[in-house]
């Protein structure tokens, strides 16, 4: 199709009354009404002669701009069309761009419109690459010498493994749901491949169809006019109605063949990190980074982007008053245009030194559940706060509710069933096996409880390994639970790595197993997602245990992301002993 074609119907942008700013209303901004124009498929040459394909959104108005560059491993052909992909995370370009800045999303080598043959996810090649475009569209006449960052997920996990290497022309980055160890966060999350999530990923995005997928600009831009008219409310709130569908028939795709042997190198091969084709990713080199960013956390995510943000805002270089982080509710969107708002005030004013009130927001804000409203620390977990240690205690027998109290029990122990996901069950089975333990603590004060989640178990189990998963809640006066927070260990691969993970993150390494010997007692010691909340006056705290993540996790629909795990790996019998080693621990903060 000829070129001016591409700008004969302008994109329309999404209604932005959703998930934007953290609780305040920036004032000033550096500039605005711009419009949109779009340069598509524009080459950028690599130093091996490779191009990629990158379509530039700029302002209409003629000048020089600071550009937002956005580099993934997907196809983009459909971005701008607001249609419902998982892919779709960089944003709508008229947001931006109406704001002064120009937009540059690529595409990674192999992939669509770039030339040249696919590498390793979050591969050095690709991040050579990235550092390539980021030098090339500093270059250019329509830019003024300046790039920042902006994304999601994977648009968001390339930023920090491209600012420890300080690219010069590189000013600050955005970041939302990232990971910064690959394997830690991705390929063994708790010790247990990833399977589920990496089936529908791969299922969903890099089939032979999407790779060649071409979609005219002038066409995704006419089904933006449908996709963000006023229907939208509506038919996302039926697409959230099938999303879970929608992922199972993802996972009966057929990826192209370079993607299913990582594939199988992930699931099969990669018991240990040197086995694992996935980089180590940035995690060990954060203190390297030294611009300005803001990191955003979904609190509603679990086995997927968790532990990353808080990696990154504890251990990068950054100066204390130049890094910012945001833990937002759960949400789920597709697809994902949350924070451009956000993302924009901030790059007014670290690149513009706009006078719009984000000097004076504090480094972390948090959703607290159960009050609803924002609040505020200057890090994460709050530096007043203390720990508030719960001790696990029995309430009789396996199925009944037990308790969590303040003084340790000397003895005792209760068990559940483990029985893997997917087996053909009896009938009425439940009744005479329990596979879920449970536990309460009734408030007798109001609970601000913000940061880290530990849980401490002396277990025991009549098979050489299980998976414990955990999931804490906060129970209304009216009897409705709200989830908060969920983790897992297997408990053959316990091992802590010390010189790893942060402050909300205890690090397992899962490289060398200890099979349990039946019978004799371990200790388990792991994180669960953090979770602030404000727990009132007789509103109970609730604390489940189980050995499968579908008997715990929430419904995507409802805004949590909680992919199921292959696990456990045997029948068998968990045991909790109680005592000293056996709690639940949480940051507690003060009035």
């Amino acid at each position: 199709m000829p070129a001016w074609l591409d700008n004969l119907i302008p994109i329309k942008a999404p209604r932005l009354d959703h998930r934007q700013l953290a609780g305040w209303e920036p004032t000033h901004p550096a500039a605005q009404g711009l419009g949109c124009r779009l340069l598509a498929d524009q080459r950028i040459p690599m130093a091996d002669g490779v191009t990629l394909s990158g379509d530039l959104y700029l302002p209409r108005k003629p000048g020089r701009y600071p550009v937002i560059v956005q580099f993934a491993a997907y196809t983009r052909e459909l971005h701008t069309a607001g249609m419902p992909t998982g892919s779709n995370e960089i944003g709508c370009p008229p947001v931006f761009t109406n704001r002064g800045y120009a937009q540059l999303v690529l595409m990674r080598r192999g992939m669509g419109r770039s030339g040249g043959e696919q590498q390793g996810f979050l591969s050095d090649a690709d991040v050579d690459d990235h550092e390539a475009c980021i030098a090339w569209a500093a270059a250019q006449p329509w830019c003024d010498g300046r790039v920042v960052l902006f994304g999601t997920s994977y648009y968001g996990m390339t930023q920090p493994l491209v600012a420890v290497r300080r690219p010069p022309a590189l000013k600050a980055f955005f970041c939302n749901e990232i990971c910064t160890d690959y394997y830690r966060h991705l390929a063994r999350f708790g010790g247990t491949p990833n399977l589920y999530f990496f089936s529908l990923w791969m299922g969903a995005n890099f089939t032979e169809a999407m790779v060649r997928l071409r979609v005219p600009p002038v066409l995704r831009a006419a089904l933006s006019h449908l996709t963000n008219s006023r229907l939208q409310p509506l038919w996302q709130k039926l697409l959230m109605r099938r999303v879970d569908a929608l992922y199972r028939a993802f996972m009966q795709k057929t990826p192209i063949a370079s993607v299913r042997r990582q594939y199988v190198n992930w699931l099969v091969d990669a018991t240990t990190r040197a086995a694992c084709s996935l980089p180590d990713g940035p995690s060990r080199k954060l203190g390297d980074i030294e611009i300005p960013f803001v990191v955003v956390q979904n609190l509603g995510y679990f086995n997927l982007h968790q532990f990353g943000c808080y990696d990154l805002f504890e251990n990068a270089g950054t100066p204390a008053d130049r890094k910012w982080m945001i833990l937002a509710a759960p949400h789920y969107g597709l697809p994902v245009y949350d924070w451009q708002l956000e993302a924009l005030a901030f790059f007014d004013h670290v690149l513009f030194g706009a006078e719009n009130g984000y000097a004076a927001q504090p480094p972390v804000r948090y959703w607290l559940d159960g009050a609803d409203r924002w609040a505020g620390a200057t890090a994460f977990p709050p530096p007043e706060a203390r720990k508030l240690r719960l001790f696990l205690a029995s309430g009789g027998a396996d199925a009944a509710t037990h308790a969590l109290c303040p003084v340790a029990p000397s003895s005792g122990g209760n068990a559940w069933a483990a029985v893997p996901i997917g087996v053909p069950q009896l009938g009425g089975l439940e009744d005479v096996m329990n596979q879920v333990l449970r536990w309460e603590f009734t408030a007798p004060e109001p609970l601000h409880l913000a940061g880290a989640v530990t849980l401490a178990l002396r277990f025991a189990c009549n098979e050489i390994d299980s998976q414990v998963v955990a999931r804490l809640s906060r129970v209304d006066t009216a009897g409705r639970a709200h989830l908060l927070s969920m983790g897992t260990i297997r408990s053959a691969r316990r091992r802590i790595d010390a010189a790893a993970g942060s402050a909300c993150e205890i690090a397992i390494d899962t490289d060398t197993p200890d099979p349990l010997t039946p019978g004799v007692p371990v200790d388990l010691r792991f994180s669960l997602t953090p979770g602030p909340t404000l727990v009132q006056q007789g509103e109970r705290l609730r604390l489940d245990v189980a050995s499968r993540t579908d008997l715990l996790k929430s419904d995507v629909g409802q805004g949590y992301v909680h992919f199921d795990l292959p696990v456990p790996p045997y029948f068998s019998r968990n045991t909790v002993l109680y005592g000293p080693e056996t709690w639940l621990e949480l940051d507690m903060l003060p009035g």
